[in-house]
């Protein structure tokens, strides 16, 4: 019996943190909101121990911060953070792509996305508005035991690229969370798909708030995830490069947007 009662602890400690995390992403718990265990105990119906167990826990992913005196704080990313999570991600990345290619690959040079231009410029700033050019060549190996699993990963990624050409937000991240971790499993170890999708969340809790704010918010949401299917399918490495650099320089362009709507409202 207490083994038992150990699990249905365990599984009620991941059940309210899970909650709490969706809360956190749809923007319902905002940046800077504080909450008590208690409070969050009343609201679930729970007692206090799971509740503070899962709070630990979300504090332990970046997404709280402990106050002793008050509570748990929703944590509030700046802009530099963002480009931080964009930065780190695209050196893990880049990196998992040379640890998989040839003998010869270039193992010393690190991806640099291509410069910032403002959407006008580039349109949507979706995933083909940028060329191949600006990108680090990758050779990676050419035929990736990916099998049925990547159907899977084509699903999730239409019905992501759908949502965000449709201004969907909440059903975007949902898909585009599973997407991008189901994709990194087939190319990359455990420890490094937690730490992508930890990076990924922590970006999403950055953006929503700035994205619900903005009327125009819908132009910023990529939407090249059938794109990078279609290159991962192909086992075509310039292809896969030339969309993750798009990738992040729309992550950057938007960094860029934010700074600028902050220096005009000071």
């Amino acid at each position: 019996m207490p083994a038992s009662g150990a699990v249905t602890r365990s599984t009620l400690r991941q059940q309210i943190a899970d909650a709490l995390r969706e809360e956190v992403l749809a923007g319902r718990l905002g940046p800077g909101e504080v909450f008590t265990v208690r409070q969050i105990a009343e609201q679930y119906g729970v007692s206090a121990t799971p509740v503070r167990e899962a709070l630990v826990d979300l504090t332990a992913q970046g997404l709280l911060d402990c106050d002793q005196h008050r509570g748990f704080r929703v944590h509030r990313f700046s802009v530099e953070d963002y480009r931080g999570m964009v930065e780190a991600r695209a050196l893990v990345v880049d990196g998992v792509f040379r640890k998989l290619g040839a003998p010869g690959a270039d193992r010393g040079a690190a991806a640099v996305p291509p410069p910032a231009r403002s959407p006008e410029a580039e349109g949507t700033g979706g995933a083909g508005s940028e060329g191949p050019g600006g990108g680090v060549r990758r050779e990676i190996v050419t035929a990736p035991p990916y099998g049925a699993g990547l159907v899977s990963v084509r699903r999730r990624g239409e019905e992501a690229a759908r949502a965000a050409r449709a201004g969907e937000l909440d059903i975007l991240i949902g898909y585009d969370l599973r997407f991008w971790r189901e994709l990194s499993g087939f190319v990359a170890n455990a420890y490094i798909v937690d730490f992508l999708h930890r990076l990924r969340v922590q970006a999403w809790v950055f953006a929503v708030p700035h994205l619900r704010a903005d009327p125009r918010g819908e132009r910023w949401l990529w939407s090249g995830h059938e794109e990078l299917v279609a290159a991962v399918t192909l086992a075509d490495p310039d292809a896969v490069g030339s969309v993750m650099d798009a990738y992040n320089a729309h992550a950057l362009r938007w960094a860029d947007h934010l700074d600028a709507l902050g220096r005009a409202g000071r």
